[in-house]
């Protein structure tokens, strides 16, 4: 299979792919475009004017991209930067699981295109022999005519209903569960025949797009949660299913401390099916996590339970006024409260928190913030 460090250049300084790989089953889509069975040095068509300054450029804009955009944004744009290079219409981006049934999508992203066209995807998926076929294969990228490969199919019909007359699919699997990150690529033009050199090209860039699109949800996150001195916080992406996209190491050995496993592919199922009960936050035996849903992910941080989550809502919210300066008289007009009545409150605080000053207080309730 292709990998990206099987580019290269000439002595010219075009930008060629070094292709060695056999593994592809001739018989099992007579749509597929594949690769040769030796090895051989191609120019990529779609790049004669590329020099590897160029391809590198493309590469440095699509990661400014990823620092930069935000996240219901960044996938349009880095679709947007690569279309001028591999020609489509329109596209999805997302993750899923293999089924005996079809590819059961977790998160997607669709480009110029609508929530019909996926929800008619639904009835066919079973008759989706291109991605059955690569999911196969594991890692790889190919090509496909819709015209040939389904000819008089249900799933025929719906790429002819939404226009998908040629595309190419890409995709990285874990053979272990079957979860697949993929990208397609549809082409309304029935004769704008996918080529093998721009399917080597979407082979090369798929890599550096699933790179780019992780570190903007991890500079998503950071915005949704800033560093904070002193608190050490793990974090991680996961989406609706469960499945963990991205974790740190912080977060992973907190979640193992919690339950005695070791990390794996998918959430505790306790911890997931309490945000999917609607929880902001969870306060397990020895951690705290919190969510924050967007884009059909959750993103997650975690910290070590402190003596401050011992603290009742209204002991909370006194100590955030004593941390901000107020005395209990103060305090106890704001509550509507006897003034004595919060004098004895501060007193519980203090000792729940094993503090014995405004300065104790404040750190002991900084993880609360």
């Amino acid at each position: 299979m292709l990998k990206s460090d099987d580019v290269g250049t000439r002595g010219d300084g075009n930008i060629f792919l070094h292709v060695s790989d056999s593994s592809y089953d001739a018989n099992a889509l007579s749509g597929c475009v594949p690769l040769d069975s030796r090895s051989v040095e191609r120019p990529v068509s779609r790049m004669k004017t590329f020099d590897l300054s160029d391809f590198s450029d493309l590469l440095l804009e699509l990661y400014r991209l990823a620092r930069e955009k935000a996240l219901d944004d960044f996938q349009d744009a880095a679709l947007n930067l690569i279309k001028p290079h591999v020609p489509f219409d329109t596209s999805i981006w997302g993750t899923a699981t293999m089924r005996p049934g079809g590819v059961d999508i977790h998160q997607v992203h669709l480009h110029k295109t609508s929530q019909e066209m996926l929800d008619a995807y639904e009835l066919v998926k079973h008759e989706d022999v291109s991605a059955i076929s690569l999911h196969r294969r594991g890692t790889a990228t190919d090509a496909f005519h819709s015209k040939t490969l389904f000819a008089r199919t249900e799933c025929g019909e719906f790429l002819r209903r939404f226009e998908h007359e040629n595309y190419f699919v890409s995709m990285e699997t874990t053979p272990a569960s079957g979860f697949l990150h993929w990208i397609s690529l549809y082409r309304t033009d029935r004769e704008a025949h996918c080529t093998a050199d721009e399917r080597d090209l979407v082979e090369t860039l798929r890599p550096h797009l699933m790179q780019a699109l992780s570190l903007n949800r991890s500079h998503h996150q950071e915005r949704l949660a800033p560093h904070s001195p002193g608190l050490k916080q793990g974090f991680a992406i996961v989406d609706l299913r469960g499945v963990i996209y991205q974790a740190d190491d912080l977060f992973e050995t907190l979640m193992c401390h919690e339950w005695g496993t070791e990390p794996g592919d998918l959430l505790p199922l306790p911890l997931m099916s309490r945000f999917l009960a609607g929880d902001e936050q969870v306060v397990a035996r020895t951690l705290v996590v919190r969510r924050h849903v967007e884009h059909g992910l959750l993103f997650l941080r975690a910290r070590a339970r402190c003596r401050a989550d011992a603290l009742t809502v209204r002991e909370r919210a006194i100590a955030h006024a004593i941390a901000r300066g107020e005395t209990h008289k103060e305090i106890a007009q704001g509550l509507a409260r006897a003034p004595a009545t919060v004098r004895n409150q501060i007193q519980t605080i203090y000792a729940k928190l094993e503090v014995g000053s405004i300065a104790g207080l404040i750190e002991a309730i900084r993880p609360l913030q």
